[in-house]
């Protein structure tokens, strides 16, 4: 279904005549009366009055929101896993930068005491209602909720139903009470990332979630105050988008009979693009249209009837400072911005996923400015991208014209500029349609003496959105030496002459793949193997060699630049040799 920026939706088979019995059961209207107050207009499909539909206005002025991750949900405490502890700095930071929500994920699991009461730490909720206050004193919306808990105690409740469901309960019954004077921009999301532990599947799990929901959702609007008519958002099965969950969820919804609930799924990407294995090393159609398909599924089986929907965690699963080059940028850029415009489309509201890897909170500055700048642009407008943001030259020999295809999403190019300089259309460079074809002579000038490594950055930039920024990077292929090691410590050594590693794969002799993820002979960047551009060298992990079979095992290393070397290695026991040939 392409969303309809009305909202109305035709009623044109029994599935659309099964939402409007679902609809009117809801508001408890006739399936009739419904009818007629969608063809008189006074309804749309999504099944709430016009302009009267107060969740999916409160979710869409949450948009665009961000997390503070890793930190009320570190286990045990909030700096525990590396982040400095919150300010209201921090929060005013954040509003400033166009963020309108903020998620806090809360681990409660370490910071409360024995049954039956389970008792919150005083001190523990209280810094949790601290930061609470500042984020709605500084206008955001907040959402809270029940964070690593889902992993550590509720994943065992079909086999523990009476402790898990009393301990559940005690909690949301003390947090409900704390907050439920709390402003109405306070919304309560019931479990992170539900999962159960034993069960038969599908179908038990979202009995399981059910049962949770129901008792939330409960023990939440019995606790009176504003919780009577608080948002409440309610997550699928693994906070999962494939098509059986969300109809899972959509029959708990319609149990619950309230109006003022949301959705709540995560979206981390195409899987194999989303940790680079298996190849999946550019944003290409197959991870857009992972992308497409999933956020349709959401809107249609939310959105059009009504229920809005907030993606509470979204980016890369291996996206992360600590980590560079396992996804390259313009990569993830150009992933960034079709996430800000398919969401857009859908009215969805979307909270990005930020441990630490988007925002220094130390220093208050994005850690790549630039993506931050797309990230915000893409709340409100499409940016133009290119096939990629590098441009490979050979540092010896002479400098030829290269060409880059244009992805224009509805934009169009208005010129290129290095350093504040425009470059001169017809000299510099040419447009055909979609190509851009930067000139041997624009080439040579910009790479000047020719040194290892980005020479210059140009921009290409498009009548609306962020400019797409372009390396032009001198190298020389990479050169790898023999090596000596063990499978707990084994470095190549790599001379990397200006280029950067894309990927790696690893076959035996007879073709198969070789180590871990055996259905794939790419391997997965920084977990199996990662470069050392600092100290020249290529580090094979102890996960790799975990899974090789003794003997010889052949890696080729990708480059950006197109170029492909190979190496040989030869395992024996906790032995490894490597050798060029």
């Amino acid at each position: 279904m392409i969303p309809s920026r009305t909202g109305v939706v035709e009623l044109t088979n029994s599935a659309d005549h099964s939402n409007v019995r679902r609809i009117a059961h809801r508001l408890r209207v006739t399936a009739c009366a419904l009818v007629a107050l969608l063809v008189t207009g006074m309804l749309t499909a999504g099944g709430a009055q016009a302009g009267t539909d107060d969740a999916m206005k409160t979710v869409a002025a949450m948009q665009p929101g961000w997390n503070l991750g890793n930190t009320m949900d570190a286990i045990p405490d909030e700096t525990s896993w590396g982040n400095p502890r919150t300010t209201r700095v921090l929060l005013h930071h954040v509003r400033s930068q166009g963020y309108k929500s903020i998620r806090i994920p809360v681990t409660w699991s370490n910071h409360h005491g024995a049954a039956p009461d389970y008792p919150i730490d005083a001190a523990w909720l209280a810094r949790v209602r601290e930061i609470v206050d500042w984020s709605l004193a500084e206008g955001l919306y907040v959402m809270i909720n029940l964070h690593h808990d889902s992993w550590q105690w509720i994943n065992t409740y079909p086999s523990d139903r009476a402790a898990v469901m009393a301990r559940y309960t005690a909690l949301w019954s003390q947090i409900a009470t704390t907050f439920r004077d709390h402003s109405p921009k306070l919304v309560f999301e019931s479990i992170n990332e539900p999962q159960f532990a034993g069960t038969s599947g599908t179908d038990e799990d979202a009995r399981a979630l059910h049962e949770l929901n129901a008792e939330f959702h409960r023990t939440v609007r019995g606790s009176g105050g504003r919780n009577a008519t608080r948002l409440l958002v309610l997550p699928t099965v693994n906070t999962a988008a494939d098509q059986p969950r969300l109809d899972a969820f959509l029959a708990s919804y319609d149990q619950l009979h309230d109006p003022n609930i949301a959705a709540t799924v995560h979206f981390y990407g195409f899987w194999p693009f989303s940790v680079n294995i298996a190849g999946f090393t550019r944003y290409n159609a197959e991870v857009e249209q992972d992308l497409v398909g999933t956020f349709d599924r959401v809107y249609n089986t939310f959105v059009s009837r009504g229920i809005p929907v907030i993606i509470g965690e979204w980016a890369l699963l291996s996206y992360d400072h600590t980590r560079p080059g396992v996804i390259e940028r313009g990569e993830f850029l150009k992933f960034v911005e079709a996430v800000g415009y398919h969401a857009r489309l859908r009215r969805l509201t979307t909270m990005l996923w930020d441990a630490g890897q988007f925002l220094n909170r130390t220093e208050l500055r994005w850690r790549d400015q630039g993506v931050h700048d797309l990230i915000r642009a893409s709340w409100a407008t499409r940016s133009g991208t290119a096939s990629s943001d590098q441009v490979y030259l050979r540092r010896s020999g002479t400098i030829t014209a290269q060409a880059l295809t244009l992805n224009l999403n509805g934009t169009s190019l208005r010129g290129l500029r290095q350093g504040g300089v425009d470059l001169v259309n017809g000299t510099d460079y040419t447009v055909s349609g979609t190509t851009l074809t930067l000139t041997a002579a624009a080439l040579t000038r910009l790479a000047g003496n020719r040194a290892y490594g980005v020479n210059a950055t140009i921009e290409a930039r498009f009548s609306q959105g962020v400019p797409w920024q372009i390396g032009i990077i001198s190298y020389d292929p990479p050169t790898q030496a023999a090596a000596t090691g063990t499978t707990t410590s084994f470095t190549i050594p790599t001379q990397f002459h200006g280029d950067q590693l894309a990927t790696m794969d690893a076959k035996y002799a007879d073709g198969r793949p070789a180590g871990p993820a055996n259905w794939t002979t790419f391997k997965e960047f920084w977990q199996n193997f990662q470069p050392d551009y600092a100290a020249g060298g290529m580090i094979l992990k102890p996960e790799f060699f975990a899974e090789v079979a003794d003997g010889r095992v052949t890696l080729t290393f990708h480059f950006w630049s197109g170029t492909q070397i190979t190496y040989y290695l030869t395992k024996s026991g906790t032995s490894v040799t490597g050798s060029t040939g």
